[in-house]
């Protein structure tokens, strides 16, 4: 597999579930954490923290049992950032296919031992569809930057 993309297979189980039966939602999260915590350092080579995330969407629930597939991949590289899109599918073991159930944008910084930014190197995107995924993660970034700017007199910092 390239190093920028990562892919978690394993089976939700019964310490995951929700009162409504289901899996927590805040399980998944922490699932995305962890893959998208394994793509960053894969591509940083040196530990990353979580700065960010965002446009996280729940399609459907998962249930206890499942075999859950978490896909990552590296869509943008700042001086110190890196970008992360995860997608979290799952499937009973008497489907053939994967449904897609959560979505969203991941992005941490990589750190040297005194937990200062460190440079990570450029991310290029080869295909088509990298481009399309870069160029997203640029205009992201950007409304990110408006709506912060937009809300600064609401938060104290």
């Amino acid at each position: 597999m390239p190093l920028h993309k990562t892919t978690f297979q394993f089976i939700s189980e019964p310490g995951d579930v929700n009162f409504g039966g289901k899996v927590h939602g805040g399980s998944v999260m922490k699932w995305i954490d962890q893959a998208a915590y394994t793509c960053a350092r894969t591509w940083a080579e040196s530990y990353c923290v979580t700065v960010y995330v965002g446009g996280i969407r729940f399609y459907k629930p998962i249930s206890i049992g499942e075999l859950i597939k978490i896909d990552c991949q590296v869509i943008l590289t700042g001086s110190s950032s890196i970008h992360i899109m995860v997608e979290v599918y799952s499937r009973a073991f008497s489907e053939k296919k994967f449904e897609k159930k959560t979505h969203c944008i991941i992005i941490f910084v990589a750190v040297d031992e005194n937990g200062e930014p460190k440079k990570v190197k450029p991310w290029v995107p080869k295909t088509e569809q990298e481009k399309k995924l870069q160029e997203y993660a640029e205009k992201l970034k950007k409304l990110r930057g408006e709506i912060h700017e937009e809300m600064k007199p609401f938060f104290n910092e």
